[in-house]
């Protein structure tokens, strides 16, 4: 392939070492098993695990964690300093800067010493009133002791600050009965997809391009994933026809549909739904009986003024729809930003009282969501108010956030729209872009060649060149005949020009030496 800079050390150039690098190789891993004595081998594990993919946390990132290990042993031996991880949204990855209030009340949660009296006037000297007064109040949640188990559907008072969200979003009421904290907006889904499936037979219709925890999880649960188009011509709507194909087509199968996932705002497509479309999607799945399954973890993630966020909640609410809705939320995304906390809440609408009871079953299980998660919760639903002391700056810091990613969603966009060989529709929300990338017939046949997506390939060869970690398409799935990528947007804006150079490069250069072949 080609160089962008000189190294000590080539990247990776043959297309058959990338093949490698790409494939799990599991027939390898079946003959090293064969000749095993262990009990649990590929042969005897569960075979649904086996045939789970989940690209988010593929061959691209784990070879991105490779190199960022050469990168720390042997500097300068790659055509990059440093690897660019837009695989996944995860912002503090990527230096956003956590809020204030948020950490502040979790030490003083942490480390409750310092809420002692003996220590409180010094405490006072570091942490604002409201941090302390909150970090109490939260405490005395949990009896004093955070590192304890919770209530397995989460601590009640949350609950009902989730609640009150919810009312003060929608205009609509909510019960706190109804709600259940998580480990993340993935725990939440994760479970209710576990009620749903009942047999292999089971069907859930999902996005494509979809967000990979949809297909990974129906795989474990040996359940049917049935897709339905997004419309990337029209800002990834949905299309009705699309939905009524998706459904008889299965149905003629002898498939027992019984949900249909949502996203919005998209996970990969970054399109927001009208609220028309979501009164379509409400009526659809009232009329073919259908569970409905909202994704919403990025309904604060919203940058154009002509698709506001809406949540699905408040058109069932006002259509007086008896449809059932499962809605999700996390602490992982919005401007909180906080993945690796793992907190997160379903709400549901319209669930029979027998399952709300196998619901709690299910939770109780796991005994309870993570506590600092719960917390993070509460936080994210009940935020600093105007004349508290800690609301400014709060206010600054989401603000500043905001303003941010809104910037770098457009620079991005322009960028990938620029470029050869490439579209791109700008993010009406959430944290990426899915860029489409018309590939070269002699790549192409290069990448089949070696048995792998072209894509893939793709996005393999753009690692290696530029330390830069993407998902390609086909992990999300998309339009036959159709190539694209997800990338995030996140890079610090002090460092975006340099992440856009040296993309366009590689891509340049890339369109070059294929269109010639």
């Amino acid at each position: 392939m080609y160089r962008l800079l000189a190294t000590t050390r080539p990247a990776i150039r043959n297309p058959a070492v990338l093949h490698r690098l790409l494939s799990t190789s599991v027939e390898t891993m079946q003959e090293s098993s064969i000749q095993s004595s262990k009990v649990l081998t590929l042969e005897t594990m569960n075979p649904n695990v086996r045939k789970m993919e989940y690209a988010v946390r593929g061959a691209i990132p784990i070879r991105a964690e490779e190199l960022r290990d050469q990168l720390k042993k042997e500097p300068g031996s790659l055509p990059f300093s440093k690897i660019t991880p837009c695989n996944i949204g995860n912002p503090q990855q990527l230096n956003q800067k956590p809020l204030t209030f948020l950490r502040q009340v979790s030490a003083l949660m942490e480390y409750t010493d310092l809420l002692a009296p003996e220590n409180i006037d010094v405490t006072r000297k570091l942490f604002p009133e409201d941090a302390i007064e909150r970090a109490k109040r939260n405490l005395s949640y949990v009896g004093n002791a955070a590192g304890a188990y919770t209530q397995s559907l989460g601590v009640q008072e949350i609950r009902e600050n989730v609640a009150r969200f919810i009312e003060q979003r929608d205009g609509f009421p909510a019960d706190s009965n109804n709600i259940c904290l998580t480990s993340g907006a993935s725990g939440a889904v994760e479970r209710v997809l576990d009620i749903l499936v009942s047999s292999p037979n089971v069907g859930v219709m999902i996005p494509i391009p979809q967000y990979p925890l949809y297909t990974a999880t129906l795989a474990h649960l040996n359940a049917q994933a049935i897709p339905y188009y997004l419309q990337e011509d029209s800002d990834w709507q949905l299309s009705a026809a699309d939905m009524e194909r998706s459904l008889s087509e299965a149905r003629a199968q002898g498939i027992d549909v019984r949900a249909m996932a949502v996203i919005n705002p998209g996970n990969p497509t970054g399109g927001c739904l009208l609220e028309e479309n979501i009164a379509e999607i409400v009526r659809f799945c009232e009329r073919e009986k259908l569970v409905l399954l909202a994704d919403e973890v990025y309904q604060t993630n919203i940058y154009t003024g002509t698709n506001p966020f809406v949540s699905f909640k408040k058109v069932v609410s006002q259509l007086q729809s008896p449809v059932e809705l499962f809605s999700f939320h996390s602490i992982s995304k919005g401007m909180i930003g906080e993945c690796g906390r793992r907190g997160g809440y379903y709400e549901a609408v319209n669930i029979d009282e027998k399952i709300m009871g196998q619901l709690v079953k299910l939770a109780s299980v796991s005994l309870c969501p993570n506590v600092q998660g719960q917390m993070a919760v509460d936080t994210m639903v009940n935020p600093p108010r105007p004349g508290d002391a800690s609301y400014d700056l709060y206010k600054r810091e989401i603000d500043a956030i905001y303003e941010s990613m809104k910037r770098r969603a457009k620079k991005l966009a322009h960028a990938f729209n620029s470029l050869p060989n490439m579209s791109c529709n700008e993010a009406q929300g959430a944290m990426y872009l899915f860029p489409r990338v018309e590939l070269p017939q002699a790549f192409i046949d290069e990448a089949k060649a070696c048995g792998q997506q072209p894509d893939a390939l793709y996005c393999m060869q753009m690692l290696e060149a530029t330390g830069i970690s993407v998902v390609p398409g086909s992990g999300f799935g998309q339009v036959p005949g159709t190539f694209h990528f997800r990338s995030t947007f996140l890079p610090p804006e002090d460092l975006f020009d340099d992440f856009i150079d040296g993309f366009r490069h590689f891509h340049v250069a890339f369109i070059d030496r294929y269109s010639k072949a």
